[in-house]
């Protein structure tokens, strides 16, 4: 085994778990899963069979990461979070035929108890803050917070909130430079 697993988790015949990824207490990765390396799954966290997690993923505990959702490298799942698969579920109607795909995109972060709505791509660099509703997609670095989401800022790389003066904000903290144009941010653009 090349990675850490807890006592009281479970790791099902099949599942792909990189090198020094940490599985701690009372988690479940089941048998179709694909994680990456130097990822750290918290505390209760299942991990679906339909489920891709790149590399250096943090996800904290209470996550259940179900089938259908991929997570690019250096995404964070805040504690309690939630991914939803199904968009109109019902207990009496089986509709894993309808599970709807979900993109986290590299090094975004998912605030503590916020929901993604099934069907939703999360842009590289985006932050959802705490308790927010995604229900549609979302911009690279882009900050959203409130039910249902909406954007109230942008933010850096390093996890900075971003001033724009006209087209262009410094993070304050790498003095990386951002460009903003037509309503999109990108870093080091040309």
């Amino acid at each position: 085994m090349n990675y850490i697993l807890h006592n009281t988790s479970i790791v099902d015949k099949g599942a792909t778990i990189g090198l020094n990824t940490k599985v701690w207490h009372w988690s479940h990765v089941s048998s179709g899963a694909i994680i990456g390396t130097s990822c750290s799954l918290g505390q209760n966290v299942f991990i679906g069979n339909k489920v891709i997690i790149g590399n250096n993923v943090k996800i904290q505990n209470n996550v259940s990461v179900y089938d259908s959702v991929t997570l690019e490298d250096d995404v964070f799942c805040g504690p309690s979070m939630v991914f939803t698969n199904v968009y109109n579920p019902r207990s009496l109607i089986e509709r894993k035929e309808e599970y709807k795909n979900t993109l986290v995109k590299k090094g975004a972060t998912l605030g503590a108890n916020c929901t993604i709505i099934c069907g939703t791509t999360i842009g590289e660099f985006a932050f959802i803050g705490a308790g927010a509703v995604v229900n549609e997609d979302v911009p690279d670095f882009a900050l959203m917070v409130g039910i249902p989401a909406t954007q109230i800022g942008w933010m850096s790389e390093y996890g900075e909130k971003l001033f724009f003066e006209g087209d262009k904000a410094i993070c304050p903290h790498t003095n990386d430079e951002y460009i903003l144009e037509n309503n999109q941010v990108c870093k080091y653009c040309k």
